[in-house]
């Protein structure tokens, strides 16, 4: 089949996911064009792989200070660039659209009826999931978006409802070994220097930051490093904990490798409110409401967490979309879920 891919930039989980399902789908022989939005195309790294592809503007939002900024992200919303890349998209060949809560592709399938799915953590909203209730127009955000035919929402936990595991990559690390104090962190939507001086009052730990810098830095018990997948992959298997803000893809590998979590929610996104009540409800992970020390020094005491065995959701997703029965997705769900070792549900 001819797919187009839409990925939406934003946040690099999008990316990270996608790069597995991109990569399952091309083996089997189908002709993706992928279609990235949401980020600066000169802003765009690591994503070589997904050649051939194309970039379009799409919708964003502005954030301050771990927070985001209603007023700044309505005045950078452009939608009259974002009808011109709906309308006039060639859409000849194209089969199938499949979107991981890219809103550009989502709309060229919507307005010329081509057939499309929804494969991203946010489609799991569609369902009864843990969620903040108060934040309503999060909700409608959410259910309009990026609209498809058939939502595939990927969740840690089914929570008794139709969603898939997380789409956690492939990588080989036999013979990669847990440092001991060792600590990734990852808080793009924080200001960097007051991370810092929080950081540097628990000195028996070791931190490694990355954050969009040229080279790497060292200040004092911190490393402060650039971009690379690569490397960071190497050192989130190495670490003994992860910080990170409560999207879905990060926190979803440290889970699958055990590593205790703790995360900051970007205040205002329905979406990261909602992962952090998720994870203490399922009792995965610690959520601090503001980077401070004492919460930060109370869970560097915690043990290592658990290993879920996640399965390789790429590749049960690829062969279900090789079949072309694309409403039928029971199967798919219930064999995802066949053999992971889940928590509880049950109230702590």
């Amino acid at each position: 089949m001819k797919i187009l891919y839409g990925i939406q930039a934003t946040g690099n989980g999008h990316i990270t996911r996608s790069r597995e399902m991109v990569k399952k789908l091309r083996t089997q022989g189908h002709e993706l064009q992928v279609l990235f939005s949401g980020r600066k195309v000169n802003e765009l790294w690591d994503v070589d792989d997904f050649k051939p592809y194309i970039h379009a503007e799409g919708l964003s939002f502005a954030v301050s200070k771990g927070k985001i900024n209603l007023l700044n992200s309505i005045v950078e919303l452009k939608p009259a660039q974002f009808l011109k890349d709906v309308l006039n998209f060639d859409v000849r060949d194209f089969e199938l659209v499949i979107t991981d809560f890219e809103p550009v592709s989502a709309w060229i399938a919507k307005w010329r009826n081509i057939p499309s799915i929804g494969l991203g953590h946010q489609y799991a909203f569609h369902y009864d999931v843990p969620m903040t209730q108060k934040d309503l127009l999060g909700k409608l955000i959410i259910q309009n978006y990026a609209p498809v035919d058939i939502p595939l929402g990927l969740h840690w936990h089914h929570f008794n409802q139709p969603v898939l595991p997380p789409i956690v990559p492939d990588f080989q690390s036999d013979n990669i070994t847990t440092v001991p104090n060792k600590i990734l962190v990852y808080l793009p939507f924080e200001e960097n220097e007051h991370v810092f001086c929080v950081l540097e009052k628990a000195p028996d730990y070791d931190f490694y930051f990355y954050t969009n810098i040229p080279e790497p830095e060292t200040r004092k018990n911190i490393r402060i490093l650039p971009f690379s997948r690569l490397n960071f992959l190497n050192d989130l298997h190495s670490c003994e904990g992860v910080i990170c803000n409560s999207g879905f893809e990060l926190p979803s590998e440290a889970l699958r490798l055990g590593k205790k979590l703790l995360v900051k929610p970007l205040k205002g996104q329905m979406e990261q409110s909602s992962n952090a009540v998720a994870l203490q409800q399922l009792r995965l992970g610690s959520v601090l409401d503001s980077v401070c020390i004492d919460p930060i020094k109370e869970w560097l005491k915690l043990p290592a967490g658990v290993s879920i065995d996640y399965p390789d959701v790429s590749e049960l997703i690829s062969e279900w979309v090789a079949e072309k029965d694309f409403h039928n997705t029971d199967d798919l769900i219930q064999s995802s879920w066949k053999n992971v070792n889940l928590p509880s549900l049950e109230p702590a």
